[in-house]
């Protein structure tokens, strides 16, 4: 008798220690890459988890990455330059918890987003907002995620991406961030349904999205698709939010004058439900996310142009998400 309640005593301890590393798994600190099943699809992203916030409902960031980018370039895991990785600091500081997914193989074998753009013929054609949607309702059964401060930040590709979250799932994200990006001229998604606010951040002279519109691509490539203008897409918001006509400017000290670029930064505000739409014109600025801390070479900028070095893009993007609530 005493050997059976002994063991069951030991058994008892083995399930209860289980249980207790398993809880502590979900809060482990740090940076982890996960795999899961979406749609029949093996799909990967990282998260990463700053510490102390167990006990508080924190805000979830996904950052989408650009065409043909992994997520180990993103976390800055592969060794190079990323501004997208600062993303961590600001967590630590803040305490939210920043996720990167992965799209799927495109026509040339790399990660794309099935974005929005209706001529695009290179991108995968995966259900991506499905499989962001799924990895909000896994991560908030997981964490004790805020569901009212949910927001998506993407570059390019992911840029492109974010655009269409804030066209199909503005039901549960309350913010984007599109840097790079515009909306499409020729688009396969419906309309915006509900209000959001939207932040763009591009440069004037960006030789990939063209910022006055067009073919994407350097040189430009139908394949790529086309995109309309930044001021068109903006516009496209403002009128959608029913925000200000005229915006408040700021110009930002030129803090690095020989990166060949500047930044104006024009608000719209008083949006329906409290909407803004942002603008970031990096005038005389390539296709990169601009960045005082992840800087890129001169080989980089040779083939995407100049990166603005008198912004950060993700304190940037933080500042203007952490005020927005899901309407």
């Amino acid at each position: 008798m005493n050997k059976i309640i002994t063991f069951i005593i030991f058994l008892a301890l083995v399930i209860f220690s289980e249980g207790c590393e398993k809880l502590t798994l979900e809060y482990s600190y740090g940076l982890h890459t996960k795999i899961i099943t979406v749609s029949g699809k093996t799909r990967r992203y990282a998260i990463y988890i700053p510490k102390d916030i167990e006990n508080k409902h924190v805000p979830l960031v996904f950052e989408l990455h650009g065409g043909g980018v992994y997520i180990e370039d993103m976390t800055g895991q592969s060794g190079y330059k990323s501004p997208y990785k600062l993303w961590m600091y600001l967590a630590d500081k803040d305490k939210f918890i920043v996720v990167y997914p992965e799209g799927l193989a495109g026509a040339f074998g790399k990660p794309t987003w099935n974005d929005c753009r209706a001529d695009c013929i290179v991108n995968s054609k995966a259900d991506d907002v499905h499989f962001i949607d799924t990895l909000i309702t896994i991560l908030s059964a997981k964490y004790k995620i805020d569901s009212n401060k949910i927001y998506v930040s993407g570059t390019s590709n992911g840029g492109f991406m974010a655009l269409r979250l804030a066209v199909e799932l503005s039901n549960k994200i309350a913010a984007i961030a599109a840097v790079a990006a515009a909306m499409p001229a020729k688009t396969k998604c419906c309309s915006p349904t509900n209000y959001i606010s939207v932040l763009f951040m591009n440069g004037t002279d960006d030789n990939h999205m063209p910022y006055n519109g067009g073919i994407i691509g350097n040189p430009p490539d139908s394949a790529r698709g086309s995109a309309l203008s930044t001021p068109a897409s903006i516009q496209f918001w403002t009128k959608f939010d029913h925000t200000d006509t005229i915006p408040t400017v700021y110009t930002y000290p030129d803090l690095d004058t020989t990166d060949g670029s500047y930044v104006i930064k024009y608000t719209f505000s008083n949006g329906n439900n409290n909407t803004q739409v942002v603008f970031y014109k990096i005038i005389g600025g390539g296709h990169s996310a601009p960045s005082i801390e992840e800087q890129y070479s001169p080989l980089y900028e040779r083939y995407f142009n100049k990166q603005n070095h008198d912004i950060e893009m993700t304190t940037e993007v933080w500042n203007f998400f952490k005020d927005k609530t899901l309407n």
